[in-house]
Parts: structure tokens; sequence; C-alpha cells
């Protein structure tokens, strides 16, 4: 099932980037970022309400507390690079390079999660790498 959701959230975040290429014009990145973020905290908040979610709001650790606010901070930080990026780049050239993160996600996840990094990881960081730098250049 997670595969379900996993290509859903590819296809969401490629119609995101299209969206916010033609939504972008004439407007700064910032503003453009904050208007996407007001609409993303209705959905998101939406959700919790509508399945009932709310109820283990006081049950979160403080431990998550911290690491859920510096997610927070980082996907607020990586939204005003992208849609800045965006503004000023074809979004044919600024979301390989934004899907990097895939790579750096799988290197974190070794170096702190401590997961496991094995050949076939090696070279899909190696292949995407590739990829991301033809598509680019």
């Amino acid at each position: 099932m997670w595969f379900v959701f996993a290509l859903g959230s590819a296809v969401f975040a490629a119609l995101t980037s299209i969206l916010a290429k033609i939504g972008i014009e004439g407007i700064g990145s910032n503003l453009a970022t904050a208007i996407r973020t007001i609409v993303v905290l209705v959905m998101a908040w939406g959700m919790v309400f509508v399945t009932d979610g709310a109820a283990g709001i006081s049950s979160i650790s403080r431990r998550s507390w911290i690491f859920l606010v510096l997610s927070g901070l980082a996907t607020g930080a990586s939204w005003l690079c992208y849609y800045k990026a965006l503004q000023i780049g074809e979004a044919s050239k600024v979301v390989p390079v934004d899907k990097l993160s895939v790579v750096i996600t799988i290197i974190l996840s070794f170096i702190i999660l401590h997961e496991e990094f094995s050949v076939r990881s090696a070279l899909g960081i190696i292949l995407i790498t590739a990829g991301t730098l033809v598509m680019v250049l």
C-alpha cells in the first residue's frame, strides 16, 4: 500500500511543479510560497479533523514535537528555495535538481538513521545523479 501513496505523492508533486510555474508568473516567489502554505495548512488540518486525528495531540512527546518543528522548518526552507528556483529557472531543469533530494535522503538515512546501504543503493545514487546531470546540462 505504501507504493500507491508514494506514487500518488509523485503525481501530485509533478502537478505542484507545473501549476506553481504557471501560478507564480507576475508575483514574488515568497508570496507564492506563503499562499501555497496557507492552502496546505488548511488542507492538512481539515484531514486531521475529518479523520478524528486531533485526539492524539496531547500524547505527542517532546522529542516528536522538536523533530516535527525542525521538519517543518526544513520544509519551509525547501519550499522557499524551490519557488525561487522555479520562478527564475525552467521547470524541466529545476525539478530534476530538486529531486536530488532522493540521493541526499538515501545518504542521510544511512548516516543518521543507520538504514541499510547496499551496492544497489550506491548504483541508484549514481544513476539518479547522472540522470539529473544529463537533464540539466
